[in-house]
């Protein structure tokens, strides 16, 4: 197994966390570091994918609004179209070279996928897929969603889990561009709340064992 190191960086504002990405991406390629999973929290911000004008569609707050609740707007780089990250929402960013064994965009959104859902099923919760879309669900709600960024087979960007985190702010977008579906947390779907630091611990062995990381 390749090694993987594991960084609980607490939380960390948005920007930085874009920087970081970029100079551990490069240290990857360079074979400086080994495969990273970076754990951690943002504060209050919207994010918006590469399909820019679908993702300011979703946005359902004015500037006003954002400003008076403290919540930030930023492009990404990432795919996917807009989403919310904030206090009480576990995001993964791993940092891995896929080559040589595996280069195949869909699977790893499955495989990051399927860390969510066997997390989920750590604390009691039945977690799955829903067909066309991406992420982790529960039932019609979404738990866990994915926006990744792939450049010469190193990754960055990745995966935001709901643990602990206030979905009213969901109330600001519509996430991931579906109307249709509503959101959840680990807390909320497991009916008593769920420690941060241990659905910390559950992502790190489940991403371990699903990407055959040591």
């Amino acid at each position: 197994m390749r090694p993987l190191e594991v960084r609980r960086l607490g939380v960390v504002p948005y920007g930085e966390g874009v920087e970081l990405q970029r100079a551990l991406v490069e240290q990857r390629r360079a074979g400086q570091i080994p495969d990273l999973l970076l754990l951690l929290e943002h504060p209050h911000v919207i994010t918006l994918g590469a399909k820019r004008d679908a993702a300011r569609a979703h946005l359902l707050a004015t500037p006003e609004a954002l400003q008076l609740r403290h919540v930030e707007l930023h492009e990404s780089g990432r795919g996917g179209d807009i989403t919310y990250h904030g206090p009480g929402q576990l995001v993964g960013y791993p940092i891995l070279d896929l080559q040589p064994d595996r280069c195949d965009v869909h699977k790893y959104v499955r495989d990051l996928e399927e860390v969510m859902i066997r997390t989920a099923g750590h604390f009691g919760i039945r977690a799955g897929r829903v067909e066309g879309l991406s992420g982790a669900w529960v039932g019609a709600d979404k738990l866990g969603a994915i926006g990744v960024r792939i450049s010469r087979w190193i990754t960055s960007h990745g995966f935001a889990l709901n643990v602990t985190t206030d979905l009213e702010y969901f109330k600001l977008i519509v996430p991931c561009g579906i109307a249709s579906g509503g959101v959840t947390s680990l807390t909320r779907a497991a009916g008593t709340e769920v420690n941060m630091a241990d659905a910390e611990a559950a992502v790190a062995a489940h991403f371990s064992q699903v990407f055959a990381r040591d």
